[in-house]
């Protein structure tokens, strides 16, 4: 009687009951000898689900009955499926069970297929499967193709049941292939086979025999083939819609989760110690997390399924905390953002699941013995929970367990300790993902699990680019030629039953991971060659109820997986609300349990460095942990991602340096470990700020220590010394290898050898990073050359693969083979392995770097495999031992723009050693360029090195794009080297010209260029000498004579006295910094004037002396001091810094406007370098000021001094003297002191620290210095001379007496005893050095030796007095005469600012403005416009130009007179009055060098001047030297030939009377490349000869003339687009003049900013690879298919469709919060912050304008009428000109009309909350203030709540304008780099673009 077997549907005890009789039945039927013999009885078997009855049929292949899947407790619902599937079976249909993720419709599917003994034919489908996976794959067997029929094939053929599962993972197009065989039940096979249904093959048998049809290659598909397929629903979860075609093929059943009911009996099953209210929690928790209401709120399905794994462990653990379960199940503080979160914790709460308070956690592992005796791979675990030890039983490993793992390989703290324990807990139930932020330790804690449990390890990297093929298996082929399958590490894992670690997976796509649900989930798989895994159990029921051996299973590919096989995946976090990097999706969340490995806590991280470097000093190390928990602590995104560069990894490498190194500044290694070379602004300013408050500053010793550094290296009896590192030098065997190449030493690249050995000693892998063209290969070339390493080079790009990096397949007489890479090579050999270019390869290929250097281990695609430790070969097949000397050396561009590369640093930084390569400094550079270009002169390179030291600055503030190297440099050099006609302005072209279509780049480099001196675009003929003006000859005037006669009037001793200086002091002088914006003047035309730069003067300050200290031939050191208030600047005139110092507290600000202090300034000279006099000419104080040491000090030169000043003194009496400094000599370190009218001289010695003071019997007016033992004395009144002739060494002279001697002025004999009346001349200035007699000679005109001397007055160009004052003989007078005295004629009108001279009885002005250059034999004053001849020097009608003066050079030895123009300064004080009392003109002039001066104008400008003839002929020569020689001359072609042919004897030639040209032929003349004849480019000719033919070539002039008419019409045809599109937009054209001044002014940022977008816009587009294709380039991965004739083995670059149903990139957010207050229109004319607010609102609408997809922005105001006035809405924004005028408009004019009042608090509080509640990638909020928050009581930290009040939002202040330094005060408050502060307005574009190009970049 046929068995029968009913399966009520009654209540649950009744299904569970059906279920055990279903067990026992298929025990009975399985039992039966026929399975094993294919016998024939017993076909009446039947099942029977209710009212469905299915008759068995026996298996032929019994081993693919799913076995163990029916449990003894079948829930209700899935009997009611059971049913619903059979009844759909024997209607012959296919079916679709859809629902959420987990392994319960698989199941079910199996339970119906064991219920039915039903073969299964089973495929997980994912984005890799193609056609042939699912029909026919070839194979070469033999040597010969054959088609092997695949699963959908075999189980159409067989009658089994096909099981698709993740059809929505499938591409589109591929599933389409079983369409037909679904609905018809046919398909056509490769093999010319035919798939036809069982109806029709019947029908035909019965018309034709069998043989027929076979020959027809007819196949009959089996009645009993169906298709079960598995699927999600899509849209809810991501993937591919089914097809409609398909779909309509299926009859579809929502298999939903247990329900509540079933699913909580089920868990009281496993749970039978744990209190069942917890378990019923629990499962309403869960079920509350999968309800239609979370899925709105985004949260991700909480994995169901894994709820049995939770009971399970609880179940041990009846004690553990629920809440800590959830978080292994469900890790939703790293996958859910804020909102997410706080659901989730109030369901917990709600369901009374937040115990962790009262329940406890493992908190340690405490022993771990192995089970021996029973073989059973289990051990034994104690853990230490709630105060008790529990011991439980775990699979383990084959190795003896060893839990205290070897000593000093891992350091257990508290929090590594709690996550080995939690991870034993999950060991019992499941496999486990550790979840941790890169460098935190991952792989360490898995390891030491695997170790702790006795497993031997499977490292497995994953990348991005892994197919599901490479998780499982790799075709490879055999020595015979035959293709065969390779299992992948993971399958052998699982056979061997080993530990895997997948490191990685958050890079695989999770498509791909989907083909190991099956083996996560149930043990079990089916692998591409058909071979069958099957879980423990499952295998041994086959093996009983088959009675076969393993050996006979083995045949069938049928093999067992070991019970103790484990995974253990590795993660980064997933980036919450990202739409690419949400890794973590629902169906993931079902395989394993997840373990969140925490950073060390500071106390954890410091013991483990202890551990690991125990001789580190520790301040160091605690204040670096100080700094890396501060960045790890912040919100910040900017200042997290620093964080990330110093995991645990990173500080165990810089604790390692610093212990072998404890010299190292440990504010310069954070920076290189952190790359802040490289970081924007925001983010270096962030790093800096955290730096300093944790106390890491580089001291100003560590950095003159580096500035003053001087390394060499060399090579000494075997041993290699660079700096202070020294190592052996290699000797290698393969010494071709080793680099050699060009490499001129410099000190920065020098330092960065010496840091790369430092790392290279300490067994570091090596990483630099710069941008290009900075050396990085040379730096690598050579410190390889210098160690004699050998090296291997891998470049790598954009189409790099990891298949590519280690291996590369070819074919040889049909069998595969594998060239080793040179990664591969370099490990076998020990080589230094090169890899440049590394951010050009997808950060997913290069991070299989990873393994290879953190665990030294990888697999390579032949299955071969690098491994670390020779002790784990033995044994073991296919194994390479990584060679102990390889080292890799990676080299980088830096990340962001405009590079765009892969963030390498980023993804693998801290891998490595990472070393920032820069350009060399300035003086590094100028030592290689010399080397490169010995001959190419020193002011070229100067300017070279200093022009592209400030476009690489400008490049780094982001003003500019390229960042310019020493590359392009080293080539400009090489080429002026080998061609120095060419001219540097001509060469530089060779690198700009690819700027030179770019106006607003063009601009920069040009203006910057110009600055240096480096005159592109200067024709040879732009000379702008000053016009000269032939001298007025010379008049003799007479004789002065020095009186030495006996008589007492003549001759008169004077009595001196000394005393030693008091000093007083001394006081320490703030000295402050400034950058000096040196310009040079010879640009684009030669003048006098050579550079100019200005001081930053206070509107207010005068200066009022100016002095020049010559340091040596080229240096000179210029001070400038100023009163109002009292100030000093001193800076040498060569350098980019400047430094003042402000004296205000030592000269008490003016008391009303009676006291004007006025000092005068002197340098002393050696060995008193850099040491000054400062000497106040009203009170006579004299102050010493060390420039060096920054201190002063007073000096007392006498007694009268030291008494305290009265108190009228400081304010001085109308009658009250000023006392003069005469500082001809104080290079020698005295100087003379007096007092007009006043009768004493006192001589300050500052070396000798004493003062001699010489009375006099006269009163004095004026003394000059004319030599050291020689003084000229002007009495007061007579302006009688006088001659004090005094001892050299006044301390060594036995008489203290001088001497004075009257001069007598004797006029020049007219003949006949008439004498003229000779003019009393009143010196200005007189020479304290002579004439050279050549000189003197050429100004004399006659042949002349003799001493003479100079001088200057008002009457006279210039006086020489020849024998003066040596000869006591009379000395003659020479005067050049002027037309009239200076200061008669009356300025002229033009220039209304003219000071004109003080009315008489006015104090005369003070600085007479005369300089002689006794050198160049010529007097240099400034001269007022009044006193110039302006008709002489302007061409008619030209209005003369605006200037501060004119420089009056009179030249004795040319005879001519020049006036060049000085020109006006840009701002004037106000203290007109006080200014005429210093100087006639607003120019002080000073001597600089001997053929030069330097002018000071009133608004600090300061300009350097060359005047001598000699010099400025010189300087042309180097100039034009400089221009070079393209001036348009022809250029000829010649062609040197060789004829072959002798020459015989020169001659003339025939002359051609037609004069053709001839080329060759010894017969003509004047052709060329003959021989013999005459004519040009030949050989043996008597002579040149040039026949006048026409060379061609285009000229410079012929490319710039381009007619007039032209241009014009050009012109005329933009005006009128111009009026047009006015026209169109209806704006006038004074409307287009306003709005182009605010456009204009930020132009260059919006450009800037638009090419920017465009490339991150390009970047995000960029193509990738598409794999499977029918055409393209050959896929290596798919070589062995091409082999067997396969088609899809292409691979071709297209646009990646977006992966379905993700979600869209949403648009980044913007909005700025500009200040429209009353301040602002009030304090506008102030420092113009109205204007800058709107040009940065021009900046928003302008440069986001076209990017609305990816930008929206809008932008409000807020003032003391408002804090939110709408000014552009993000939905409409202004689209042309003139809506964006109104938009200006309207802000200025809210401005102007406003309330007073403040609303910046509310108007930021209330941006960001607003921003915040839409939908975006990223929200950015930008408040532009003026800081006036404390009138308004708005204290600072409240501001600074406001900003950060949403963390998720970056908000910045830009302040603008601010009263004292208030903004400076809220900028210290704010977290770093939130504010800034723009005290010039114009800084705002440049801030806005600062904030976008850093946030723009660090998020895409």
């Amino acid at each position: 009687m046929p068995s029968r077997l009913v399966v009520w549907l009654g209540g649950a005890a009744d299904g569970g009951a059906a279920a055990r009789r279903v067990r026992l039945l298929l025990r009975q039927v399985a039992a039966r000898p026929r399975a094993v013999h294919g016998g024939g009885g017993g076909g009446g078997d039947k099942v029977t689900i209710g009212d469905v009855s299915f008759k068995l049929k026996a298996p032929k292949n019994p081993e693919l009955v799913p076995g163990n899947y029916i449990s003894d407790t079948l829930a209700q619902s899935v009997t009611q499926h059971l049913r619903w599937i059979m009844q759909k079976d024997l209607l012959g249909q296919d079916v679709f069970l859809i629902g959420p993720p987990g392994p319960l419709r698989r199941s079910i599917a199996m339970q119906y297929l064991e219920l039915t003994q039903r073969e299964v034919e089973y495929i997980a489908l994912s984005r890799d499967t193609t056609e042939t996976d699912l029909k026919q794959r070839r194979e070469i067997r033999a040597g010969t193709a054959y088609y092997v029929d695949q699963c959908a094939v075999r189980a159409a053929t067989e009658g089994r049941i096909l099981v698709l599962e993740g059809l929505e993972k499938a591409e589109r197009n591929v599933l389409p292939v079983l369409n037909n065989l679904l609905e018809n039940r046919e398909m056509q096979l490769e093999d010319g086979r035919f798939l036809v249904s069982a109806e029709r093959y019947d029908k035909l048998l019965k018309e034709h025999k069998k043989a027929e049809l076979d020959a027809w290659k007819l196949v009959r598909v089996s009645e009993d083939f169906r298709v079960i397929a598995l699927g999600l629903p899509v849209p809810r979860y991501l993937g591919n819609p089914l097809d409609p075609p398909l779909r309509s093929r299926f009859q579809a059943r929502d298999i939903y989760y247990l329900p509540f009911k079933d699913h909580l009996a089920l868990l009281y099953c496993i749970g039978s110690n744990v209190a069942t209210e917890r378990i019923s929690q629990l499962l309403s928790f869960a079920t509350t997390l999968c309800s239609q209401e979370s899925s709105t709120l985004g949260l991700p399905d909480f994995p169901l399924d894994s709820l049995s794994s939770a009971v399970k462990i609880l179940n041990s653990f009846p004690m553990m905390s629920i809440q800590h379960l959830v978080h292994w199940l469900y890790p939703y503080e790293v996958l859910l953002g804020k909102e997410g979160k706080t659901a989730v914790e109030d369901a917990l709460k709600r369901f009374e699941l937040q115990d962790s308070t009262k329940l406890s956690l493992p908190t340690r592992v405490t022993n771990v013995r192995r089970r021996e005796k029973d073989q059973s791979f289990q051990a034994d675990v104690t853990v230490h929970i709630s105060g008790k030890e529990v011991t439980f039983q775990v699979p383990a490993g084959p190795e003896p367990a060893n839990l205290p793992s070897g000593p000093g390989d891992f350091i257990r703290t508290p929090s590594h300790e709690q996550l080995l324990a939690g991870m034993m807990l999950s060991h019992i139930a499941k496999d486990i993902c550790l979840i941790g932020t890169k460098g935190c330790g991952k792989t360490v804690v898995a390891k030491e699990f695997s170790a702790a449990l006795g497993y031997n390890t499977e490292s497995f990297m994953l990348y991005q680019d892994m197919t599901a093929r490479d998780l499982l298996q790799q075709r490879q082929t055999l020595p015979g030629g035959d293709t065969a399958w390779r299992p992948s590490p993971l399958i052998t894992a699982a056979l061997e039953g080993k530990l895997v670690i997948l490191d990685g997976i958050h890079r695989v796509h999770p498509g791909t991971l989907a083909v190991l649900q099956r083996l996560i989930h149930d043990r079990e798989i089916t692998l591409y060659d058909g071979t069958i895994l099957l879980r423990q159990d499952r295998y041994e029921k086959v093996k009983e109820e088959l009675q076969l051996s393993d050996e006979n299973l083995r045949q069938r590919s049928v093999f067992p997986i070991h019970p103790s096989f484990r995974i253990i995946a590795l993660a980064e976090p997933p980036v919450v609300g990202s739409a690419t990097q949400q890794w973590l999706v629902p169906e993931l969340l079902t395989l394993f349990l997840f373990h969140y490995v925490k950073p060390l806590s500071k106390s954890e991280e410091m013991g483990v460095v202890n551990a690991k470097v125990p001789n580190v000093p520790s301040a160091a190390v605690e204040q670096l942990l100080k700094v890396t928990h501060r960045l790890r602590e912040t919100q910040d995104p900017r200042t997290q991602s620093l964080a990330s560069s110093l995991s645990t990894r990173q500080l165990l490498r810089i604790c390692r340096r610093l212990s072998q190194y404890p010299d190292e500044s440990l504010y310069d290694t954070i920076n290189k470990a952190c790359l802040s070379r490289f970081l924007p602004s925001l983010a270096a300013s962030a790093l800096h700020k955290n730096l300093l408050d944790c106390g890491i500053h580089v001291s100003p010793a560590d950095a003159e220590k580096t500035d003053n550094k001087t390394l060499n290296c060399e090579i000494n009896a075997g041993i290699l010394r660079i700096g202070a590192a020294t190592i052996p030098v290699h000797n290698p065997s393969e010494r071709m290898k080793v680099p050699d190449v060009l490499f001129y030493e410099n000190v920065q690249h020098m330092m960065v050898m010496e840091d790369m050995l430092k790392d290279f000693l300490l067994g570091e892998h090596l990483l630099l990073v710069g941008n290009q063209g900075v050396g990085k290969n040379k730096v690598v070339d050579r410190f390889l050359h210098l160690l004699n390493r050998p090296r291997e080079y891998l470049q790598l790009h954009r189409d790099t693969t990891v298949q590519s990096l280690t291996l590369q397949p070819s074919v040889k007489d049909g069998l595969v083979v594998y060239e080793d890479s040179p990664l591969v090579k370099a490990v076998k050999l020990g080589h230094i392995l090169v890899i440049d270019e590394a951010d050009k390869a997808p950060t997913n290929v290069t991070c299989i770097l990873k393994t290879l250097v953190e665990s030294g281990e990888m697999i390579l695609s032949d299955g071969r495999r690098l491994i670390a430790n020779p002790a784990s070969v033995s044994g073991r097949k296919n194994v390479i031992v990584i060679h102990p000397d390889f080292r890799m050396i990676v080299l980088a561009n830096r990340p962001g723009f405009p590079f765009l590369g892969n963030d390498f640093f980023g993804t693998l930084g801290d891998i490595f050693s990472c070393h920032a390569v820069d350009n060399p400094k300035p003086d590094s550079e100028l030592a290689m360029l010399h080397q490169y270009g010995p001959e190419v002169p020193e002011p070229a390179l100067q300017k070279l090195v200093a022009a592209f030291g400030e476009l690489r600055s400008l490049a780094d503030q982001g003003i500019i794009n390229y960042p310019y190297s020493t590359r392009e440099v080293v080539n400009i050099v090489k080429h002026l080297q080998k061609f120095p006609m060419e001219g540097l302005a001509n060469v530089v072209r060779n690198v700009f010209d690819f700027d030179a279509y770019n106006n607003e780049t063009r601009e920069i480099v040009m203006r910057t260029l110009h600055k240096h001196g480096i005159p592109v675009g200067a024709k040879p003929t732009s000379v702008h000498l000053a016009k000269e003006f032939p001298l007025p000859g010379a008049n003799f005037m007479g004789y002065w004579k020095v009186n030495q006669l006996g008589n007492a009037r003549q001759k008169l001793l004077c009595s001196t006295e000394t005393h030693h200086i008091d000093v007083k002091g001394p006081l320490y002088l703030n000295v402050q910094a400034f950058h000096m914006e040196r310009h040079e003047s010879r640009s684009l035309s030669f003048t006098e004037e050579h550079a100019f730069w200005s001081l930053p003067l206070n509107e207010v300050n005068l200066v009022c002396d100016v002095a020049v200290a010559q340091e040596n031939e080229t240096e000179n050191s210029l001070y400038v001091a100023t009163c109002n208030p009292v100030s000093l600047y001193f800076m040498e005139t060569s350098c980019a810094n400047g430094h003042y110092v402000d004296l205000y507290d030592l000269f008490p600000r003016t008391v009303g406007s009676i006291w004007q202090p006025l000092v005068t300034v002197a340098p002393l000279g050696n060995p008193l370098r850099g040491q000054v006099i400062l000497h106040e000419e009203q009170t006579n104080a004299i102050l010493l000021l060390d420039t060096n040491t920054h201190t002063i000090r007073q000096l007392l030169l006498s007694p009268e001094m030291r008494e305290a000043p009265k108190r009228t003194s400081w304010w001085g009496s109308k009658e009250e003297r000023s006392h003069k400094m005469c500082k001809e000599f104080s290079h020698k370190n005295w100087l003379v002191f007096y007092q007009e009218e006043g009768s004493r001289l006192v001589v300050l010695d500052v070396l000798e620290g004493c003062a001699h003071t010489i009375s006099l019997p006269v009163n004095l007016k004026s003394v000059f210095l004319v030599a050291e033992d020689q003084w000229l004395l002007v009495e007061s009144k007579t302006n009688q001379k006088y001659l004090l002739t005094k001892p050299v060494h006044m301390e060594s002279e036995e008489s203290h007496a001088c001497q004075l001697h009257a001069v007598s002025e004797e006029p020049v004999e007219a003949g006949f005893g008439v004498t003229t009346a000779l003019e009393v001349i009143e010196p200005q200035a007189v020479a304290s050095d002579q004439l050279s007699s050549e000189n003197l000679s050429a100004a004399l005109g006659q042949k002349i030796s003799s001493p003479n001397r100079m001088l200057s007055d008002e009457q006279n160009y210039a006086t020489l007095v020849v024998g003066f004052p040596d000869l006591m003989s009379p000395n003659e007078v020479h005067s050049w005469k002027r037309d009239s005295t200076l200061g008669k004629s009356q300025p002229s009108p033009p220039d209304p600012l003219h000071y004109r001279r003080p009315s008489k009885g006015a104090r005369m002005a003070k600085r007479t403005n005369c300089v002689i250059l006794p050198a160049a034999s010529q007097v240099v004053r400034v001269l007022a416009p009044g006193d110039v001849p302006l008709k002489e020097l302007c061409a008619k009608d030209v209005a003369p130009p605006q200037t501060a003066g004119y420089l009056e050079i009179t030249d004795l030895t040319n005879k001519k007179l020049k006036y060049i123009p000085v020109p006006r300064s840009t701002s004037l004080t106000p203290y007109t009055s006080w200014l005429s009392t210093i100087s006639d003109t607003d120019v002080l002039l000073a001597k600089h060098g001997s053929s030069g001066v330097v002018t000071v104008d009133m608004g600090g400008t300061v300009r350097l001047w060359e005047t001598s003839s000699e010099s400025l002929r010189r300087s042309l020569q180097e100039w034009r030297d400089m221009i070079g020689q393209e001036d348009g001359r022809p250029v000829q072609i010649t062609i040197e030939r060789d004829s072959g042919l002798d020459v015989s004897s020169p001659k003339h030639g025939k002359i051609d009377p037609d004069n053709t040209p001839h080329v060759g032929g010894n017969t003509w003349a004047g052709g060329t490349g003959g021989r013999d004849t005459a004519g040009l480019g030949g050989k043996g000719g008597p002579y040149r000869l040039d026949g006048g033919h026409k060379v061609y070539q285009v000229s410079q002039e012929e490319k710039d003339a381009v007619p007039e008419e032209v241009k014009r019409a050009a012109r005329e045809m933009g005006e009128k687009a111009f009026k047009q599109r006015l026209k169109e937009i209806k704006m006038s054209e004074y409307d287009a003049a306003t709005y182009e001044r605010f456009s204009g002014a930020v132009r260059r940022q919006v450009q800037l900013l638009r090419v920017i977008l465009d490339s991150l816009q390009a970047k995000g587009k960029e193509r990738q690879w598409l794999r499977h294709q029918a055409v393209g380039e050959l896929d290596d991965t798919k070589i062995i298919d091409s082999l067997t004739g396969e088609k899809a083995i292409y691979k071709r670059r297209g646009e990646l469709d977006p992966q379905l149903g993700s979600p869209l990139q949403k648009p980044k957010r913007l909005r700025l919060a500009v200040d429209v207050s009353g301040s602002m229109y009030r304090f506008n004319g102030v420092d113009g912050r109205l204007e800058r607010s709107m040009e940065a609102a021009c900046l928003v609408m302008e440069a986001f304008e076209n990017y609305e997809h990816k930008f929206k922005y809008d932008i409000t105001g807020h003032s003391g009428d408002s804090f939110n006035i709408a000014l552009v809405n993000s939905d409409k924004v202004p689209k042309n000109n003139k809506e964006r005028l109104e938009v200006l408009k309207i802000m200025h004019a809210h401005a102007q009309f406003c309330m007073s009042g403040d609303h910046t608090l509310e108007g930021t509080e209330h941006a960001i909350r607003e921003i915040a509640k839409e939908e975006a990638d990223e929200y950015f909020v930008i408040v532009l203030s003026d800081a006036n928050l404390e009138r308004y009581g708005i204290p600072p930290a409240r501001f600074a709540e406001a900003l950060t009040i949403n963390p998720q939002v970056n908000a910045f202040t830009i302040f603008i304008g601010s009263l004292g330094d208030q903004a400076g005060r809220l900028q210290r408050t704010l977290p770093a780099g939130r504010a800034f502060i723009a005290m010039d307005t114009k800084e705002i574009p440049q801030i806005l673009q600062q904030i976008f190009t850093s946030t723009m970049l660090s998020s895409t």
